[in-house]
Formats: structure tokens, sequence, C-alpha cells
């Protein structure tokens, strides 16, 4: 089977194009909106964007993958969570073509897609996962137990429901990211150049800290960091800034992995790029005899 998908939950439209038969990915083709500097992203004008850009995105994917209609078995799109406009964008063009074509329609929770996307490229099969991006942060794992597998060695299907262990209790860490470059007055993409910025950064300076069993917070992170601004250097401020908030996440981590004795561990998401958390998280799971991987791209 060959299904073209369509991403649009954000500042990205993205049409992927996956052939299970040789289980390849045969286009990842994206296009992406940049918001002004200090601005966020208005949504009715991000949706503008993929509205413009949409079709020649298509357009380069099926070129790629050599696909002609004929050989699409089926449509995706992401249904949700996301940004309303930019979402509608994405459904209607992936219902314009299933129409269009006669082919099958199929909506994909975004979250659910991060996961698996993860679980395809690092083949793992009972994962802890940390799901990280702009608006979502959790840990994540299977509902099934493995006791209730007693004729397999291994979980073949990672599927909901899904027991969310811990989690933000205020924004994404990839929300976090963004708003302090906002108050920095960056360039998009706001998280990376943080993150560039923090490598730069030689000096820690204590934030506020905030996990409460596996759950934790970042707003009163966000709140005092931004106030530092001119006061710290800015790549000391980034520098510490990432250092905290990663501290969070792999503490709370470390306590969902040793509560569930699980060996494999999934870092996905938007902020899964991030080569320092990577890193961290590396460490953490090695401590306890467990693996760690991330999705290595976004597919």
């Amino acid at each position: 089977m060959r299904v073209l998908g369509i991403e649009s939950t954000a500042h990205t439209f993205g049409v992927g194009i996956y052939d299970s038969e040789t289980d390849v990915m045969l286009a990842n083709h994206k296009a992406f909106y940049k918001s002004p500097a200090g601005q966020g992203m208005i949504p009715i004008v991000v949706a503008e964007h993929h509205r413009k850009l949409g079709p020649d995105i298509i357009t380069q994917a099926m070129e790629q993958s050599k696909s002609d209609w004929k050989s699409i078995d089926a449509i995706s799109y992401a249904a949700g969570p996301g940004l309303g406009p930019c979402l509608q964008i994405g459904a209607s063009s992936a219902a314009f073509l299933a129409g269009l074509h006669g082919k099958p329609l199929i909506p994909v929770h975004h979250g659910h897609a991060h996961i698996e996307a993860a679980r395809w490229q690092t083949k793992f099969s009972d994962p802890l996962v940390l799901y990280v991006s702009g608006g979502n942060t959790q840990i994540v794992t299977d509902a099934k137990n493995k006791k209730n597998n007693k004729k397999k060695n291994k979980i073949d299907s990672f599927a909901p429901p899904f027991v969310v262990l811990g989690e933000t209790l205020d924004i994404g860490i990839g929300n976090l990211f963004d708003a302090f470059a906002r108050e920095m007055k960056l360039e998009f993409a706001h998280g990376s150049i943080v993150a560039k910025m923090a490598m730069e950064g030689k000096n820690y300076h204590e934030l506020p800290y905030t996990v409460k069993g596996m759950n934790f917070a970042f707003s009163g992170l966000l709140t005092y960091a931004s106030k530092q601004v001119g006061k710290i250097d800015n790549n000391d401020l980034c520098f510490s800034l990432m250092e905290t908030a990663f501290a969070e996440l792999c503490e709370a981590s470390e306590r969902a992995l040793l509560m569930t004795g699980k060996n494999e561990v999934i870092v996905c998401g938007g902020v899964a790029q991030n080569t320092v958390l990577m890193d961290k998280m590396k460490v953490m799971a090695a401590l306890h005899g467990g693996q760690m991987r991330h999705l290595r791209k976004s597919v």
C-alpha cells in the first residue's frame, strides 16, 4: 500500500508518501511559515501560507516518489490537535484529493503519529515515550501489560488507550523556548536559535525548577527567565533555561522508567531534534540499563 499524508498542524505544511511493501518513506516535502522577529504565529496568516504553498508541496512529493494517482492507495491527514485554520487547510486538501481520485480518506491523531513515526524508525516495540513539542510535553506508555503477552517476548502494537504517566502542568516545552525567544526579539526558528545560543553559554544561573512526581511546569521558569533578559548574558541565559527545562524532563522520565521497568525510551516531537536533550536522556536511560533513541527527522 502507498499512502500520501498531509501535515498542517502548525507552522509546517508537509507531505509524505510511504510505501508499506518496501517499508520506505518515498517523499517528505515541507514548507515552513516564518513569523517576524518578536512575533508568534497568527493562525489565519499561517493557514494562508499553507493554502498558497500546499499544492506545490504535494506536486513535489508526487514527483520525488515517482507516483501517480493510480499508485496512491489512500490519503491521510493530521486531524488534530493543532491550530484550527491550519488543520482546515490540510483536511480540505486531503478531502479534495480523496474525492477527486476516489481514494480512502484517513484522519490521523497528531500525537499518535509522532509516536508511531518514532517507533517505525527505532523499531522499538514497548517503549517509554517522552513526547516533546510546541504544545505538548508528556511521558506516555502503552496501556497493555507484558504479563498478558506470555506467548511473545514483545508487544507488536502500541496503540490507544495510552497511559499518560506525567505531563506539563501549564505550557509545552517548545512553547517555553518560542515564547522566551520572542521576549529576546529573536528571529524564527525560535527554539533552534535559543539552542544555538545555549551552546555558547558557559555560566549556569539558577532558575525556577518545578517537578511534581512525574509532572513538570515551565511557566514560572519562563516568567523569571524573561525578567533576566538584559541582566544576564544572553548566551548564559539560554544555556541556563535549557539546562533547567531538560533537567526537569530527565528527572520525571527517570522516575517513570523505574516505575514501569521498561528498557526502551523514545523521544519524539519537534524538540527531539535538540542534541543536548538527547544526550541527557541517553545517559539517563543507560544508567538503568535502557536504550534511548529519538526520531532523527520529521517524517
